[in-house]
């Protein structure tokens, strides 16, 4: 996919925060390394990818000693131009859906709420056909099958090696909305939400209808998480037309705290997964 990667962003931002935080231009920043002047925005803005040894030495000049902050940001260095199997599919994502992958496939924790749907790693094909069909409105049955294929192919991520740890809360009024003419299709959904609430890295929880007021009231969102540093967590919204990244610490700090909340309000997995049971067995 042209443009730069999600990678080269969330490096890039990081590194314009390590040199704001020095008080340092770019063009100090290129003196010191016999770089173009235009070299260090380039990084910075993800347009150029950066180099292991050129970030090695961009941290030391910044002065950052903490080794994890280290590994982490070299490792988004050297994958920053590491294509993703969603790469084969650039003629029906948008480059807001393909960012949301890549950070996917890099995430170790994905916590998510869902007033609407069922989570797309959760979906069965005739759900994710049903959905995608409803939402995109005018999408040729060509790509609507190609979209289906993407979202199945993201849930490898629920069964690799180190798979992706999931903690959903689902609104009840998403297991009551029929899907398609046939009744087996919402059916089987929600077998499928029994069944991979089995993974050990899964936990499912529902938003009971009669709950009160809380904070999904404003809307679904979804926290990734990453294995390298807290602080490079990113909050997720969308809506029918694009999707809206958020990075700031204070505000991902916000979403963290309304999920807790969410985990407090919903009901109980234990509670979750009867009612899922039941709802299946009524589904006519």
């Amino acid at each position: 996919m042209s443009g730069p990667t999600v990678r080269r962003r969330r490096l890039g931002a990081e590194l314009r925060g390590l040199r704001e935080g020095m008080k340092l231009t770019t063009e100090q920043v290129a003196k010191q390394f016999g770089w173009h002047n235009a070299k260090v925005s380039r990084i910075e803005t993800g347009r150029t990818a950066a180099r292991p040894a050129d970030v090695d030495s961009l941290l030391d000049f910044y002065n950052v000693g903490d080794p994890l902050k280290r590994r982490a940001l070299t490792a988004l260095a050297r994958e920053g131009n590491r294509r993703g199997w969603w790469q084969t599919y650039t003629d029906v994502l948008t480059p807001a859906y393909a960012d949301f992958i890549s950070l996917e496939a890099d995430a170790q924790s994905m916590q998510t709420y869902e007033s609407g749907l069922i989570p797309g790693l959760f979906q069965t094909a005739a759900y994710a056909r049903e959905t995608i069909s409803a939402i995109n409105m005018t999408d040729p049955a060509e790509e609507v099958h190609r979209l289906v294929e993407v979202r199945r192919a993201r849930q490898a991520v629920l069964t690799r090696t180190n798979p992706l740890e999931v903690w959903a809360v689902v609104d009840e009024s998403a297991l009551r909305t029929r899907m398609g003419g046939s009744p087996e299709t919402m059916s089987d959904q929600l077998q499928r939400l029994l069944d991979v609430s089995a993974l050990p890295n899964v936990t499912i929880q529902v938003m009971p209808l009669d709950a009160g007021p809380h904070p999904g009231r404003s809307g679904a969102f979804t926290v990734l998480s990453f294995p390298e540093r807290q602080d490079l967590d990113v909050v997720l919204l969308e809506n029918l037309t694009n999707a809206l990244y958020i990075e700031e610490q204070p505000e991902v700090d916000r979403y963290t705290a309304a999920f807790r909340r969410l985990v407090a309000d919903a009901l109980p997995r234990d509670a979750s997964l009867q009612l899922i049971h039941d709802l299946k067995d009524t589904v006519q």
